[in-house]
């Protein structure tokens, strides 16, 4: 990457990204001590876990939307977080078939990118204004579709038909069947909302006074890194609990 390309790229993006990625692997810590190695920590299943969560797929769906009008290459960097997502779901099929990933958060991202770019002439007629709150509300209101229902802060306002909840095709789209079963899910529906809500964050980007450019430089590098981190923190975390207890 050269100098103009770094400068171009926003350090406080950056290193919010890499903050992110940073709790991210100490989350996914946390879960194989408690799932992989049995640790009886009962925070871990409870609200402030959960928000944490939260937290940090939020705010990468959110950066991603954001950074999907920005990219230059938007549907080469969807395909490669969709095949990084389907390689991530073979790898869990084969080593932990009793925790598999189907529609992980890669695949949903990279579907959402290669879904937005033919999408964007029509979305670009739209306000920036009027649709940023039309997204964030549409997520809110389908922020539980995948339980059944529509409404607003877990308080149902409309029953969706049983139907709709059939099969793994559905479940892609935000409809599993009782029996669909994934240890990290982001189907289409709600996320598609929340990263369309960043889409057009960047599309308000002259209405908004600008962020400090914060430049911390390793986080940085790990943003820059931040797929290829991705999809190797868990094999090291998962090599590191294996291995300590034999050398301890």
């Amino acid at each position: 990457m050269n100098a103009n390309a770094i400068r171009r790229r926003s350090g406080t993006l950056d290193s919010l990204r890499g903050l992110t990625l940073f709790s991210m692997i100490a989350y996914h810590l946390c879960w194989d001590l408690v799932y992989l190695r049995g640790l009886p920590w009962a925070w871990y299943n409870g609200f402030w876990a959960y928000i944490w969560q939260q937290s940090i797929c939020c705010t990468f769906i959110l950066l991603s939307g954001y950074c999907c009008q920005a990219s230059r290459h938007p549907i080469r960097r969807g395909a490669i977080s969709f095949f990084g997502g389907a390689a991530v779901s073979l790898a869990t099929a084969l080593v932990t078939p009793e925790e598999p990933i189907r529609f992980g958060v890669l695949t949903f991202l990279g579907t959402a990118a290669l879904l937005t770019v033919p999408l964007r002439p029509l979305l670009a007629r739209i306000p920036p204004r009027l649709e940023l709150i039309l997204s964030f509300s549409l997520f809110l209101l389908a922020r539980d579709v995948n339980h059944g229902y529509l409404g607003f802060a877990w308080v149902p306002l409309l029953r969706l038909p049983r139907g709709l909840y059939s099969n793994l095709a559905t479940a892609g789209l935000g409809f599993p069947a009782p029996a669909f079963a994934s240890s990290d899910y982001f189907a289409l529906l709600p996320w598609l909302f929340l990263f369309w809500t960043g889409f057009y964050l960047y599309r308000l980007r002259p209405e908004i006074p600008a962020l400090p450019d914060i430049r911390l430089p390793g986080l940085s590098v790990i943003s820059r890194h931040s797929l290829l981190l991705y999809l190797l923190h868990q094999p090291v975390l998962y090599a590191a609990l294996v291995l300590l207890p034999t050398i301890l």
